[in-house]
């Protein structure tokens, strides 16, 4: 690896997000693509940050800030990677359910799967389950992710999984879902292909599901 490439890996596990526009603008003049920059800089930093979240050696604050500075690369690399057209490791729709407002985890995740190279498509908040229908129709995703933070709107991922079977779009997207009262069983009742207990298991049930 390029020096200017671990420099950038060591700048995402730090969470150092003030260096970074610098040091993607150096890695781009000095010829390195943004397909490179992602695999080969940004990607290793994120499963490494991963891999420490589990373990419990990283904690949410930290895992924010990691994120923070992979996005700071990836707002000057993306339009590059669309523009060249590079494969992604494929998409993701994203969102929390209806009456649901909380949003952190759900964004960790998002990021997380950026950084493992997916495209992301956030619906936000509060979304209804004839929104996640209509986006697995118009994004033909790979992969379905719901949070749900209340036992209360826990359901809401029920309904939004029977929206997608009476759309007939179910068998064309696996469906993940997460959030603090969310459990395995939950999942496995409910019709969910996974359940994911962290942004960085998400992030790799995710690379299971698209391989």
């Amino acid at each position: 690896m390029s020096e200017i490439l671990s420099t950038i890996s060591t700048l995402v596990i730090e969470g150092n997000f003030g260096e970074m526009v610098d040091k993607t603008n150096a890695a781009l003049e000095e010829g390195l693509g943004a397909e490179e920059i992602l695999n080969n800089g940004l990607m290793p930093g994120m499963d490494h940050v991963g891999v420490e979240f589990k373990a419990g050696n990283m904690f949410v604050p930290e895992v924010l800030r990691s994120a923070k500075a992979m996005q700071e690369a990836m707002e000057i690399i993306r339009p590059m990677l669309i523009e060249s057209d590079a494969p992604t490791a494929g998409k993701v729709v994203l969102g929390t359910v209806k009456g649901d407002l909380h949003d952190i985890g759900k964004n960790l995740v998002g990021m997380m799967c950026e950084g493992a190279g997916f495209e992301i498509i956030d619906l936000g908040k509060d979304v209804e389950p004839e929104a996640f229908v209509n986006a697995v129709k118009e994004h033909k995703p790979n992969i379905l992710g719901m949070s749900a933070l209340l036992t209360t709107t826990m359901r809401t991922m029920e309904r939004t999984i029977k929206a997608l079977e009476e759309a007939g779009v179910r068998d064309t997207v696996k469906v993940m879902i997460g959030g603090a009262p969310v459990t395995q069983d939950f999942a496995s009742q409910i019709g969910a292909d996974g359940y994911a207990a962290n942004a960085a298991s998400a992030s790799e049930m995710a690379k299971r599901f698209a391989g």
